[in-house]
């Protein structure tokens, strides 16, 4: 997944950046909100002499900390980021949702143009395809921005007023402090009340609706398929405009690979002077390799097993794997054995795709013994045909 990922990155000039796994609390309150479910009840957080510090429960506000704390703004054009890493989060473990879980993202920083945002969500349809991901579907919306989303709070909170009380315990709480995050729901029961409550779209000022709307033609002319979801707000404070989610069937309940969405205002929340808009998004690699992992079951197969018959045939034989390795194939160099019977054996539950054995007669003749552990077939090679062979690639 992450060699996809990197493959995909490179092409959109999307550079790596490592944030620390834990930073001050204070920034994931800022930056994520106080209200979020991340900060209030999953996020792991200690006391180091006064200063309060937390694993990183997500990765956009280390990002933007670091736009800020390195000046990257002076850089020229967009400023086009990407990591992978681990995040924590105190969450009750289930299918596709861990403690310690893995995320794949990027933040594009420092443009506002729909064009930016359709090209971020081109890219990620071109790394769950390329991971091997069929059947999933993207789901976007629009929660507006500063100046029209406060009247559909203003509109939505009213309404809860009249039905919070028939909704659970979480949402009876958010109707109050932050009604947007009663959109984001999972809850079946609350369903079909929160399908009755006012739409964000209904709402939307001429420029946020001219955004979304141009977000929609490119993504149309670029041939990518969506539906748009008026209740999509995802769970963190800081997303504006543009939200998205892409959701595949293989996953059950936790159905979400990956969510992102545009954050205009979360630079200057974290203190910056110059105005930053941005966009980007995380994947789930956990749920994206459960999703995806049967078709890769032989994806790390040895490519190689030697099998030498004998001290001397092993001294020999390892430098031959290590000429192989450098082509990059793998190659599982068994020690020294006479066992034949064991080693092919070894080279079986290894699912290997060759083996070869050596011994002494086929070091004085300069000829070995391949074996092809699927079809059985085995042929005598040359040194340099074996080489050759490995070196092409023909194994794969």
């Amino acid at each position: 997944m992450e060699e996809v990922a990197r493959r995909v990155f490179r092409a959109y000039n999307y550079r790596e950046i490592r944030t620390p796994i834990f930073e001050e609390t204070a920034l994931f309150a800022r930056g994520v909100g106080e209200e979020t479910d991340i900060v209030s009840k999953e996020m792991y957080t200690w006391d180091d002499h006064g200063t309060s510090l937390t694993l990183r429960p997500e990765n956009t506000a280390s990002v933007i900390r670091s736009y800020i704390e390195h000046r990257m703004d002076q850089l020229p054009g967009l400023v086009k980021l990407y990591y992978i890493g681990p995040m924590f989060r105190r969450e009750r473990p289930q299918k596709g949702r861990y403690r310690q879980f893995f995320q794949i993202g990027a933040e594009a920083i420092g443009g506002d143009s729909p064009a930016v945002d359709a090209e971020v969500i081109e890219m990620v349809s071109e790394i769950l395809t390329g991971a091997g991901l069929e059947g999933f579907k993207l789901l976007i919306n629009s929660v507006g921005d500063a100046n029209c989303r406060p009247i559909f709070v203003a509109a939505l909170k009213e309404k809860l007023q009249d039905v919070k009380h028939t909704m659970c315990a979480d949402c009876q709480r958010r109707a109050d402090t932050n009604p947007l995050r009663v959109l984001d729901c999972k809850v079946p029961e609350d369903q079909p009340i929160i399908e009755t409550l006012p739409s964000i779209l209904d709402f939307l000022d001429d420029a946020c609706r001219a955004h979304f709307e141009a977000v929609k033609t490119y993504l149309t002319d670029r041939e990518i398929p969506f539906e748009v979801k008026p209740r999509l707000v995802r769970g963190l404070d800081y997303y504006m405009r543009t939200t998205f989610e892409i959701v595949h069937g293989s996953l059950g309940a936790q159905n979400s690979v990956l969510g992102g969405g545009r954050y205009d205002g979360l630079a200057e929340a974290l203190g910056s002077k110059v105005h930053a808009p941005g966009i980007g998004f995380s994947i789930g690699e956990d749920r994206l390799v459960m999703s995806v992992e049967e078709k890769y079951v032989d994806v790390d197969a040895v490519d190689l097993f030697i099998a030498p018959m004998g001290e001397t045939a092993f001294r020999h034989c390892s430098l031959l794997a290590r000429e192989i390795r450098r082509s990059g194939s793998i190659v599982e160099l068994s020690p020294a054995s006479g066992k034949l019977k064991k080693a092919l054996e070894t080279a079986d539950k290894l699912k290997a795709r060759y083996a070869l054995i050596v011994g002494d007669d086929e070091i004085a003749a300069g000829t070995y013994s391949l074996k092809d552990m699927r079809s059985g077939e085995q042929l005598k090679v040359s040194r340099s045909e074996l080489t050759g062979r490995f070196s092409s690639q023909e194994t794969r």
